[in-house]
């Protein structure tokens, strides 16, 4: 069988190696250390983000950050319904309800008109929620203007996942760094990865030295070890600080390849009926992190699951859009508002192979069974 071509792979070079050859010599391999801070540094750098805190996970970042901007127990929390399960998990680990909005179909964000509505019927029923998470989806950014005007118009703070669009652009901004807080993720998937990290940003400095207290077991400053609340252990090893530093060297080689990637899929699938691949929103730049397309198979002549399964048997990695959350049978339950464009997007949704690292003949390869499915079946074979 042909090699296996994954969705998203980690792609390292010769930085990475570098740098975690200093933390070796240097015997600094525990969390903390000074590529924890360079990489800090660096990142703030990079995004213009006023203060960084590298952390363990994006969801450790995503805890934090909705727990210091005050939800607790009994809240309810506005997030997209279109992501992965790691945005909601935190609201529920702080006791917190979540509450889903839908998709716009400019960016497959969040839908800022949709937004405004839910919380205008909420500040006159005198229930407002307690934040908004709004999420930046496949390396592109949601439509923060309106989001953040009708957040600040009800003075409910927004924190940005930004865990898949480290890169993309907004207006000339930097999504993750709009809001009260903002996090990123360095998973081995990632644009840029740390194997496994995170990354909280926030223009109030307070709000991230509380954040270093409590990934850090809530330490109180003294001589012996002592705590007056409950702290965490979410601090980034040394170690895998200075992968970051590497990978965060090349970022924007990483989006160039990534861009590539989508622009040979474009070029070599536009004749397919059917087809339709994820918007660039004029508002910015979109990374591509995942080249992400819908199926309709009245006119591609298969749907999104057949084209999947049929690379699968090519030993090539791809997936569905992310299924919404309001349809997770662990949040159910759970209210929103609208539902039916993220509901669409899952059911014809695909992402595919969109790692940096992929060849031509990588691609070629993607395309020659898309291809083959569509003629196929308009074939009957």
């Amino acid at each position: 069988m042909s090699q296996r071509i994954y969705l998203s792979s980690p792609h390292l070079g010769p930085y990475e190696r570098g740098y975690v050859d200093e933390a070796f010599a240097s015997n600094w391999i525990a969390p903390l250390g000074p590529h924890v801070d360079a990489f800090q540094a660096e990142f703030s750098r990079c995004t213009g983000a006023p203060h960084a805190l590298a952390l363990s996970s994006g969801t450790a970042a995503l805890h934090l950050a909705l727990q210091l901007v005050g939800v607790s127990p009994g809240d309810e929390v506005l997030v997209s319904t279109l992501t992965f399960s790691a945005t909601v998990n935190p609201i529920r680990y702080l006791g917190a309800t979540p509450v889903f909005i839908d998709s716009e179909r400019t960016s497959w964000n969040m839908d800022p008109s949709l937004l405004s509505e839910e919380l205008e019927a909420r500040a006159r029923s005198g229930r407002l929620p307690r934040a908004v998470v709004v999420v930046h989806l496949y390396g592109q950014s949601a439509d923060m203007d309106p989001i953040l005007a009708a957040c600040e118009r009800y003075g409910v703070p927004v924190v940005e996942d930004a865990a898949e669009a480290l890169g993309s652009t907004y207006k000339g901004r930097v999504p993750g760094t709009l809001g009260r807080a903002g996090i990123y993720s360095f998973n081995g998937n990632k644009i840029i990865t740390t194997s496994g990290g995170g990354m909280l940003v926030s223009p109030d400095e307070a709000l991230v030295q509380h954040a270093l207290k409590l990934a850090t077991q809530a330490r109180d400053p003294a001589p012996h070890y002592q705590h007056s609340e409950i702290g965490y252990n979410y601090r980034l090893s040394n170690v895998l600080a200075a992968i970051g530093r590497g990978q965060l060297r090349v970022l924007e080689d990483r989006v160039a390849a990534r861009r590539r990637n989508y622009e040979l899929y474009a070029s070599a699938l536009a004749e397919m009926p059917g087809l339709s691949f994820m918007p660039e929103a004029p508002w910015g730049r979109h990374t591509r992190w995942l080249t992400a397309l819908t199926i309709d198979p009245a006119h591609f002549g298969a749907d999104r699951e057949v084209v999947r399964l049929a690379l699968e048997r090519e030993n090539i990695e791809a997936r569905p859009v992310w299924k919404p959350m309001h349809l997770q049978p662990v949040f159910a339950s759970f209210a929103r508002r609208g539902g039916g464009v993220a509901e669409e997007l899952f059911r014809n949704g695909l992402c595919l192979p969109s790692g940096s690292n992929l060849t031509t003949n990588d691609l070629g390869r993607v395309v020659e069974v898309v291809r083959a499915v569509h003629h196929g079946r308009r074939t009957g074979r």
